[in-house]
């Protein structure tokens, strides 16, 4: 009887998977009984057609992206962030413009055609000054990408980067339930924000990336499916889902760390629901895991981004505790990234990657 039972879940089990990749969505409760199940030889069967969908789509390349993080101040006062502007032990820096141009001067040697600029909601880099920068990148480097990731700012400056040159806008919305957005957030921050900062993005034609944090403090399998839902209502070029790492000096301090199973489980979901989306091997999933990187590009991750900022800061770039900073994770230790995709028979592709429509 026990037999029987077992082969009417594998087939529902891949039955499920198998429609995803086919190009179908599917009800809340099919989603609720993939992320649910933990039979290893199901995973096993999701990251294989996961990476065959990836391959179809972007054949074995991985695209890398160069990092700069051009500020540790940061406005908000996020529960589970090191950059908080509570935490009096967070180290702070801001680049300037000319430091930030040296670094994409590194990253062009290297061979980078993306920049992502990423920072926190930092009033000392004003929209005016940080759309002066990326038109300086645009002129040096007219034939790269320019990436923004610094938070929640009026459309008003959105639309003065769009206008400078800024081609992709990262905004995580981490959760789009609203009681567990209020378990994260103080109490002036508002999920519906988030929302509609990233529909003015898109609104304004950035490639536009949203993503969860996987494993937070009182997170529920219902609150992955409200993820899910919102994915699926905007559509976004980029998506980005790393799991929840507790930051010293926060509230969340003393929590346990996200599942990296259960965020390579929703990144091989989210590569069938979202074929040609760009998906990002994110450093807190290295952080997490040794392996995190590689195993998230089996799963269908096909981005990477080596840091370019100034060895003298990356260390101060501290959102969560130990976070990796060297090795793979740099970007002048690019041979070290070549050969780790090697031996999972991948490459880096250095153009700029950008989104195409399915």
């Amino acid at each position: 009887m026990m037999e029987n039972k077992n082969k009417r879940s594998d087939f529902s089990y891949r039955y499920l998977v198998d429609k995803l990749a086919a190009g179908e969505t599917l009800q809340r409760e099919e989603w609720r009984a993939l992320l649910e199940d933990t039979d290893a030889g199901h995973e096993a069967y999701l990251q294989k057609v996961a990476e065959t969908v990836t391959a179809r789509n972007f054949g074995k390349g991985v695209y890398v992206r160069g990092l700069i993080e051009i500020s540790s101040y940061c406005r908000n006062d996020c529960f589970y962030c090191g950059l908080r502007r509570s935490n009096r032990q967070a180290l702070r820096y801001r680049l300037s413009a000319d430091e930030i141009l040296a670094c994409c001067e590194e990253g062009a040697r290297l061979g980078f055609a993306t920049f992502v600029l990423q920072g926190g909601e930092d009033g000392g880099q004003g929209d005016e000054w940080l759309a002066a920068v990326v038109g300086s990148i645009k002129q040096r480097f007219p034939s790269c990408a320019v990436t923004l990731s610094v938070g929640e700012r009026p459309e008003a400056a959105y639309r003065l980067f769009r206008e400078a040159g800024a081609d992709r806008y990262l905004l995580r919305h981490e959760t789009a339930n609203a009681l567990h957005y209020a378990l994260l957030h103080p109490k002036e921050m508002s999920l519906e924000r988030r929302l509609d900062c990233l529909r003015g993005l898109k609104a304004l034609g950035f490639q536009t990336g949203a993503g969860m944090m996987i494993g937070s403090p009182g997170q529920t399998a219902d609150c992955l499916l409200d993820d899910i839902a919102l994915l699926e209502a905007i559509r976004p070029e980029m998506i980005g889902m790393g799991p929840f790492l507790p930051a010293a000096h926060t509230p969340f301090a003393g929590k346990e760390a996200g599942s990296a199973a259960m965020t390579l489980k929703l990144i091989a979901l989210m590569r069938l629901r979202f074929p040609r989306a760009l998906i990002p091997a994110t450093t807190a999933l290295a952080t997490l895991s040794p392996t995190g990187r590689e195993d998230a590009i089996r799963c269908g991750a096909n981005v990477i981004m080596p840091n370019l900022s100034p060895l003298a800061v990356r260390s101060k770039y501290s959102i969560y505790d130990h976070k990796a900073c060297t090795g793979c994770e740099s970007a002048q230790a690019l041979k070290l990234t070549e050969d780790m995709l090697a031996r999972i028979g991948y490459h880096i592709v250095y153009g700029r990657g950008d989104y195409e429509k399915e």
